[in-house]
């Protein structure tokens, strides 16, 4: 009930600034990925010190880590201008994604669901980024002494979002 409530107060918010909420379904998903992103932080904040592992088998950890850097821990050593920086370029990538979406023909479903998975992982970690000062990762994936770095859900529905739209099939010419 408390999600309803809060999406028909997104949906008139918009609304009321003349921003129309023409993909009501996409932005419920939106609302419902990025609650998942942060209540999946949470349980590694509340449960877990900085940098303890606990393996789930030979090729998956919970690792707690604290990114202070763009992917891939580009930047993690600045200090609070790159804080300011990385943040703003959060920002500023979501509102583009959100103006993209706005543009989107609602035929184009493919498309729509791929940008709407990126600006729900765009968005899980700009609320990490205001409210931390960084990004919580926990998933660590690893094969054979090869490590991947280690992510967190908004990045795999970035990294998905952005295969759908790399991939989209083309649409017939009308």
């Amino acid at each position: 009930m408390g999600l309803l409530v809060e999406f028909s107060t997104i949906s008139q918010f918009l609304k009321n600034y003349g921003l129309p909420m023409k993909y009501k379904g996409y932005y419920l998903l939106f609302l419902v990925l990025v609650l998942l992103d942060q209540f999946s932080k949470q349980i590694f904040i509340s449960s877990f010190d900085v940098g303890q592992s606990i393996i789930i088998n030979p090729y998956l950890s919970w690792t707690y880590l604290q990114n202070t850097g763009a992917a891939f821990s580009i930047l993690a050593d600045g200090g609070g201008i790159q804080k300011a920086f990385l943040l703003s370029v959060s920002v500023l990538a979501s509102v583009i994604i959100f103006l993209w979406i706005q543009k989107t023909s609602e035929y184009q479903r493919q498309k729509l669901f791929g940008q709407f998975l990126l600006l729900s992982g765009a968005v899980g970690n700009l609320i990490d980024r205001a409210q931390y000062g960084y990004v919580v990762d926990f998933i660590d994936m690893h094969v054979n002494g090869f490590y991947w770095p280690v992510f967190n859900l908004a990045d795999s529905f970035i990294f998905i979002g952005v295969l759908l739209l790399l991939f989209q099939r083309k649409q017939p010419s009308l």
